[in-house]
């Protein structure tokens, strides 16, 4: 998938830390990108995001400080706070016992030191080879909380409009509001994340969508597993209350031909003024998702139209 964002056009591909789900394969997201910047030239590879909250700060410095020195300039590092998964895997993962304590802010501006360039202070250990080696680094959030810290810290934000879009317009306005000029950014920058799917005709949009439509019913009951096929979530008779819930879910998806995606995503950008819109596009089959992203490209203008 890797090769083939980067022949379209594509300029970042990030991949998100989750453990103990069945249907999404990256628990470890510096091992994955790792390998895609090894099979890449020119695409930004990175997280979104890591949970810091699951790690020391100085190992995910050394982790994307590695990187960063293997692939310059093409290494992104998302930070996220939730954990990722369940709180069965989240002790798992030996977090402390202190549930309630958030020290995110306090770990994120711990780890951005690790990379700053300098020796630091004695009592400062040093992130090797991390020291000196900038990763693109951005906060992702899905609520004010992250928006804020974005701002009040002078990193780009990444907002996750794919499952939590009533906040978008709050978040980004918050970001924007409480900007302060860092080192590392002298003006804000936001992302939107947005579920997209791309067929050549909507029927055929709706149909590969069912995926999606049983894995999200799936994940909100509990009942956790690959995603499904479209020919298991035709075939799965949802009752009124799982139909409602499903159609809220994915209100703000943007499935359809690709006159009808281009659209809706050309109205997120203007309504939002995002500097990037990042797809998140989820297909039982690889030769779907492909080209899913391949007709969104060409009616975008990003790829050439196939001869």
């Amino acid at each position: 998938m890797a090769g083939e964002v980067e022949r379209l056009g594509y300029h970042r591909l990030w991949v998100a830390e989750h453990h103990g789900m069945p249907a999404v394969a990256s628990s470890a997201p510096a091992v994955l990108i790792a390998h895609l910047a090894n099979a890449t030239t020119t695409l930004r590879v990175g997280s979104g995001g890591v949970m810091l909250p699951n790690h020391a700060p100085i190992v995910v410095a050394e982790q994307f400080g590695t990187l960063e020195a293997l692939h310059p300039g093409r290494i992104d590092l998302g930070l996220g706070r939730a954990p990722g998964t369940d709180q069965v895997t989240v002790r798992a993962l030996r977090r402390t016992a202190d549930m309630h304590a958030d020290s995110f802010p306090d770990d994120v501006v711990e780890l951005i030191n690790y990379l700053l360039p300098g020796e630091g202070a004695p009592s400062h250990p040093s992130a090797n080879p991390g020291r000196g080696y900038l990763p693109e680094v951005w906060l992702l959030g899905s609520s004010l909380f992250s928006a804020q810290l974005a701002g009040i810290l002078g990193l780009p934000f990444s907002f996750a409009y794919h499952f939590a879009p009533a906040l978008l317009d709050a978040a980004l306005s918050a970001y924007r509001s409480n900007f302060r000029p860092s080192v590392l950014h002298a003006e804000p920058r936001a992302m939107v994340a947005v579920s997209v799917l791309c067929a050549p005709t909507e029927t055929e949009a709706v149909w590969l969508s069912g995926s999606t439509k049983l894995s999200i019913l799936q994940l909100r009951t509990g009942h956790l597993g690959p995603l499904p096929s479209p020919e298991d979530a035709a075939s799965y008779q949802f009752t009124d209350a799982e139909k409602s819930l499903v159609e809220e879910a994915m209100s703000t998806h943007l499935i359809g031909d690709p006159e009808m995606v281009t659209d809706g995503l050309g109205r997120l950008q203007q309504r939002t003024g995002a500097d990037e819109i990042m797809l998140s596009t989820r297909s039982h089959s690889y030769e779907a998702r492909v080209e899913s992203l391949s007709l969104i490209a060409r009616s975008w203008g990003m790829a050439p139209p196939t001869r």
